[in-house]
């Protein structure tokens, strides 16, 4: 009887399609082949890089405060 193969020796036969989706999220190309423009890519995960520590920085320390106090009671409450 044939032995069966799992998932798991699949997907690792397959490095070379690993190393190309690796290689293209590094540089960005699977964005242009979807007719995104690269350099508009770029601002946009540069601003995102730097989002959240220019909104805590304009915060005062007691919004800082609710908003951490609600996160920590969404993380607790959760099912």
């Amino acid at each position: 009887m044939p032995k069966r193969t799992s998932k798991k020796v699949k997907e690792e036969q397959d490095i070379n399609i690993l190393a190309k989706s690796i290689l293209d999220k590094a540089t960005f190309e699977k964005a242009a082949s979807e007719g995104k423009n690269p350099a508009a890519v770029m601002l946009g995960r540069m601003g995102g890089l730097k989002g959240g520590k220019a909104r805590a920085a304009k915060l005062s320390a007691k919004k800082r405060s609710e908003i951490a106090q609600k996160a920590a009671e969404a993380r607790w409450h959760k099912k």
